[in-house]
């Protein structure tokens, strides 16, 4: 055997106690010396024979604080408590600007021995609790808390999930009561819309010049999120009150009153800048989104732009499906004009002929408990337009007018809600060709939020039907990138492939037609569109196979019927362009 031969690391499970002196910079910068005799008093009648009466062996100490060795988890515990208890009473009659303050962390995991000290992420999981800890209180793993939670009189406080510095993966924290039970306040109530909090975010950069970054970040967030009438959103000041602390976020919810908490952190490296983001559901703890963001810092002020947008673009949706999916679980009895609006989202996104009548009936519905009610009165008239794109059911002369009175009683009783206004807009100029309205409305809507997806996907629609391609494809694509997620991108991909067509550029139509359908391959428009497309492209073999898959879904369709159905608004060349393409791909005039 080699005598050079490495000598085998020694590897052993312990628990581990982090303490450290609450302010302790403050203390010895008031009273050098009398803050060092009380702290030897203090570890000489209680530090040291707590610590051994429970059997634990301390590694080492700093000047402000000890890391102690337990072979017993249960005993690392046992003197955590009997620590914090026994500071509690000898700092009865002090004055509390001199009072020592332990914190304590405690972590059960694998360590390495090496010359009477201790290293490893065992330790280094202690030490981060230890800094999560309020003066004089404790705070320990999920480990240590699922290992002694059946053996000890204890109670715990569950503060979730908390990404500390220097440990790849979230450390699940409790904090133990010391005390009597701690005091419970009663909850705020919900506000009558979907309600979110956004959380200071935090700098995992080690780099206290970071701080205005991340708080800059998140007040662009929360004014971005803000904009959003249908939510109910709570001002950066009151949120900013838990920053520094660890929390949990149904306790964040109970005291803010609201349902969902949306949390982050930023991480600097050199240039680069990584922005992460998870959305919670606080009634269920679901995360219903999360994603993260990179970017150079060359511009801060446009990387907190983007990303602001790009985080409000990505969580709209899923705020919308997570309420669609609450109020599909309240009984039917119970439905209120909200919640019927919401089960009637549900039925348009199915995006299909018996979801768009079931859809309106739904509206209705609300209207009938809230006739003042605007977003289901501009609704309606989204169902009434795309059954009309689609050719889906004969709308009666009625059924149009009601939709167009609809869409202008929304306009007139809303000013600050750009979904409604964009809504009402749409049905005003596919159903009655109106066009400087709509485009006013759609500057206002955008003008009071520059990131409504929805107002960007239509008035580049309009663009499009207007012959305008250029103006069209920016702003649908400017749609597309505020809101990937969203049901009606396959409708901007669409818009994109009219924008093409009327630019005669027939190749780049066929292909973002087939965008379209990749996404919904029942959309008729877009598959008109390919037929078209093909059409003028001579492809006709393929274009009258596309048109047999038409004709499937819409027997009986007529170069005449289809014209019946398309918006009086539109440029008529555009109009004479498209039939002309399904008059070569062999769509009968009449």
């Amino acid at each position: 055997m080699s005598a050079d031969k490495p000598e085998r690391t020694e590897r052993r499970l312990a628990a581990i106690l982090a303490a450290d002196i609450a302010g302790y910079s403050r203390l010895m910068g008031a009273d050098e010396e009398g803050t060092l005799a009380a702290l030897k008093a203090i570890r000489a009648e209680l530090g040291d024979p707590k610590i051994a009466e429970h059997r634990g062996r301390i590694v080492k100490t700093t000047g402000d604080g000890m890391l102690v060795e337990f072979q017993s988890v249960v005993d690392a515990v046992r003197c955590a408590v009997a620590l914090q208890q026994g500071m509690a009473a000898h700092n009865v009659d002090i004055p509390a600007e001199r009072r020592i303050e332990f914190r304590i962390g405690i972590n059960l995991g694998d360590i390495i021995g090496d010359a009477g000290d201790i290293y490893g992420d065992g330790v280094n999981i202690a030490a981060r609790l230890e800094a999560l800890a309020e003066p004089g209180g404790i705070c320990v793993s999920r480990v240590v808390h699922d290992q002694v939670r059946d053996k000890l009189a204890v109670a715990f406080d569950d503060q979730g999930e908390q990404q500390v510095k220097n440990i790849a993966r979230p450390v699940h924290v409790y904090r133990v009561r010391t005390g009597g039970p701690a005091p419970v306040t009663a909850p705020l109530p919900l506000p009558d819309k979907p309600s979110l909090a956004v959380l200071p975010f935090q700098n995992m950069s080690g780099d206290p010049e970071q701080e205005y970054f991340a708080d800059g970040m998140v007040e662009e967030i929360t004014t971005a999120i803000a904009r959003l009438p249908w939510l109910f959103v709570i001002a950066r000041n009151s949120s900013f009150t838990y920053k520094g602390r660890a929390v949990d976020v149904k306790q964040v919810a109970r005291e803010l009153g609201v349902r969902y908490v949306l949390e982050g952190s930023v991480r600097k490296a050199g240039n680069r800048v990584r922005i992460t983001g998870q959305l919670i559901d606080t009634s269920t703890g679901a995360h219903i989104w999360a994603d993260r963001f990179d970017g150079a810092l060359d511009d801060i002020f446009d990387l907190q732009d983007q990303v602001a947008s790009s985080v409000v673009g990505a969580i709209e949706p899923r705020l919308r499906q997570s309420e669609i999916d609450r109020a599909h679980r309240k009984p039917t009895e119970n439905l209120d004009a909200y919640d019927l609006y919401l089960r009637a989202l549900a039925e348009f996104y199915r995006y299909s002929e018996d979801g768009f009548a079931e859809a309106a009936a739904l509206l209705q519905r609300a209207l009938a408990t809230d006739p003042a009610y605007a977003p289901p009165a501009a609704l309606i008239g989204m169902c009434r337009v795309l059954q009309r794109l689609n050719g889906w059911g004969a709308l009666s002369d009625l059924d149009v007018t009601a939709a167009l009175s609809l869409a202008r009683q929304a306009l007139d009783h809303t000013r600050d809600d750009p979904e409604v206004m964009a809504h009402a807009a749409w049905t005003l100029f596919y159903l009655a060709g109106e066009t400087s309205l709509v485009e006013a409305a759609l500057d206002r809507a955008l003008a009071l939020n520059a990131n409504a997806s929805i107002a960007w996907h239509l008035r580049g629609a309009i663009h499009a039907w207007r012959i305008r391609p250029e103006l069209a494809i920016d702003a649908l694509d400017r749609a597309l990138r505020l809101s990937p997620f969203d049901p009606l991108t396959r409708w901007s991909a669409a818009g994109v492939a009219l924008a093409h067509l009327g630019a005669r550029r027939f190749q780049q139509s066929l292909e973002w037609a087939d965008r379209a359908l990749h996404d919904q391959p029942r959309l008729n428009p877009a598959m008109r569109l390919k037929i078209a497309a093909l059409a003028h492209l001579g492809r006709l073999d393929e274009a009258r196979g596309e048109l047999a898959r038409l004709l499937a879904f819409q027997p009986g369709l007529t170069i005449a019927g289809w014209r019946a159905f398309t918006t009086p608004g539109a440029a008529p060349e555009i109009v004479e362009l498209w039939a002309e393409g399904l008059r070569r791909a062999g769509l009968p005039e009449a």
